[in-house]
């Protein structure tokens, strides 16, 4: 192979290659973005099509030799993923939600931890390889199952919220873990105990001085980029923040994913976070799809076709322990048995630092060569499985959804016999509170329906008419007296439960006007084809209230302007019904 001035040029041409032609080719037969690039990471890995370059000379131009300068770029992923979850957060937020961080995910993480230890040591492990193997098994997979929420729009759900929860405490016991090992490892005289109180002083030390010195920090580094009107003077000013923290965790012991978060929390809580998270969203992409394709990179399916069995017993095993033990703790905090269900089934796999664990505990001679190995393939073939679990995690979700506690309907709504001539809105975010308040407005009734319990108490707060349940059901819709409604206002940010409203209602009441909001024009079609009256295409409904300005400013009067603007509307959704 010739050699290039551009250090990985090939490697990088090949990605993009990738994530710019196959990705999108697999997304277009609905396969999730995250599993396209974990099965392109499998082919044109080293134990993919990298085992026949010696018989095919041009296989080693399309193929991933070297995982190390890979992995290390694609660490980057998961801290910009990081970093946009701290963006949409903000600290109070974040500590109406201790409940579940502190509570639930340090007793998942414990549980875990010694059930998995249990098992290994039963498998005639060493106390200290099992220790280490249930620590790191313990935790989920950050990068792919945030991706999965953000994907299926799920993170503001119960489901969304609790996966958070457990993922962030996680993360949080990145430091204890590793301390664990190097104790396991080094043995050392002093008291470990000690020893473990001050490396978590440390910790807590670096949390707390990331927070002051960025409030202190923050404000006059952005202002002082905003007034030169650089784009690359802002965005330079973001990577500081960004790949500072993380550093500086780093340094600390803690997780640089940890780093990047905190540095999300602090600028969600400046005036510039939407432009930050437009300049940092094409980063955060690339570089995940670069880390999903490194795990799929690193199984050698030699290896598991030569311990099969073990291996698939394994990866069921871990998913079904994992699943059990988080499903009966959020049953045990409160949340309904369909959340429960698909929770524990999201974060059933292993996670990312394994790969570190593992690999730290067999250079000090913790763990065998051959277990860790064994253990690394398993956690790369659950997170491979893990957008394939989350499909049927949802519809376990859904049969379960029934019989959920609270979720009836049936002791909801009933105050609300003989209502009619009202609004029913499916979905009571953004969206759904911005017509709340425009039918207020004008004194037309309404009810409103929405599966975010938290979502319902607040708007019942402020007295609005917000219930709890799945307006997918014919019975809660019936319960709502959608057919006695002028109309049913879809305005899930969900696409498949937006689909489901419009065909539930559809199939119920086949002459109710539904208006339903699209995410784009192929998710208007769906609705369309299901019975939707009216659509409202968000990627052009901004497009045509610009235009009515621009038209009113050029000295068209208002009423011809809109007139004009509702042609080309009608001209659209015509061609969608075609």
């Amino acid at each position: 192979m010739a050699t290039h001035a551009i250090p990985y040029l090939r490697e990088t041409i090949v990605f993009l290659v990738a994530s710019g032609i196959i990705v999108p080719l697999l997304h277009r037969l609905r396969i999730s973005p995250v599993l396209g690039f974990l099965l392109v990471g499998v082919v044109i890995g080293p134990y993919g099509l990298g085992l026949y370059t010696d018989r095919v000379d041009w296989l080693g131009w399309v193929v991933f030799a070297d995982l190390q300068g890979v992995q290390a770029l694609a660490e980057l992923g998961v801290i910009f993923l990081m970093f946009m979850i701290g963006l949409d957060l903000t600290l109070d937020r974040l500590w109406g939600m201790r409940r579940l961080v502190f509570g639930m995910g340090s007793l998942q993480v414990l549980l875990t931890g010694a059930a998995i230890a249990a098992i290994a040591w039963g498998f005639g492990n060493g106390p200290a390889a099992s220790i280490v193997l249930g620590a790191c098994l313990a935790l989920s997979s950050t990068a792919v199952v945030m991706q999965l929420l953000i994907e299926q729009r799920q993170l503001g759900t119960p489901v969304g919220r609790a996966s958070f929860s457990i993922l962030l405490m996680q993360d949080l016991a990145v430091v204890p873990i590793l301390f664990l090992v190097s104790v396991l490892g080094s043995r050392p005289e002093s008291n470990p105990g000690i020893a473990l109180l001050g490396a978590l002083g440390k910790a807590a030390l670096v949390i707390a001085a990331i927070f002051v010195l960025g409030r202190v920090i923050l404000h006059p580094l952005f202002h002082l980029a905003a007034r030169t009107r650089s784009a690359e003077m802002f965005m330079a000013a973001t990577l500081l923040i960004v790949l500072g923290c993380s550093a500086i965790t780093g340094m600390a012991g803690l997780s640089m994913a940890l780093g990047a978060f905190l540095a999300g929390l602090l600028l969600a809580e400046t005036e510039f976070r939407h432009e930050i998270e437009v300049d940092v969203e094409p980063f955060k992409g690339l570089m995940l799809g670069l880390f999903f394709m490194s795990v799929g990179m690193g199984i050698d399916y030699r290896v598991v076709g030569q311990q099969a069995f073990w291996i698939a017993a394994s990866v069921i095993g871990l998913f079904a322990l994992k699943s059990t033990i988080i499903g009966g703790l959020c049953l045990a905090f409160g949340q309904p048995r369909h959340t429960a269900a698909e929770t524990g089934l999201l974060l059933g796999q292993g996670g990312e630092f394994a790969f570190v664990v593992v690999g730290l505990a067999m250079g000090l001679d913790l763990v065998p060569r051959d277990v860790g190995q064994f253990m690394l393939i398993v956690t790369g073939l659950t997170m491979l499985v893990t957008p394939l679990v989350a499909t049927a995690a949802q519809r376990v979700a859904r049969k379960l959804e029934p019989a959920a506690p609270g979720n009836s309907g049936a002791d909801v709504l009933h105050a609300l016999a003989g209502m009619e001539g009202h609004m029913v809105i499916c979905g009571f975010g953004r969206i759904g509170h911005t017509l709340g308040r425009a039918l207020d407005a004008d004194g037309i009734p309404y009810i409103a329906l929405e599966s975010d319990a938290a979502a319902v108490r607040a708007a019942r707060a402020r007295s609005a008419p917000v219930y709890y349940g799945d307006a997918s059901r014919p019975e809660i819709l019936q319960r709502a007296h959608a057919d006695k409604a002028r109309g049913l206002l879809v305005t899930m940010d969900n696409p498949l439960a937006a689909e489901k409203v419009v065909r539930a209602a559809r199939a119920q009441w086949p002459h109710l006007p539904i208006i339903a909001r699209a995410h784009d024009t192929d998710h208007a079609a769906r609705l369309l084809a299901l019975g939707a009256t009216d659509i409202i295409l968000e990627t052009i409904e901004a497009g045509l209230q610009f235009s009515v300005r621009v038209l009113e400013l050029a000295g068209i009067p208002e009423d011809i302007a809109r007139r004009r603007i509702d042609c080309q509307r009608e001209e659209v959704l015509a061609s969608m019904r075609r």
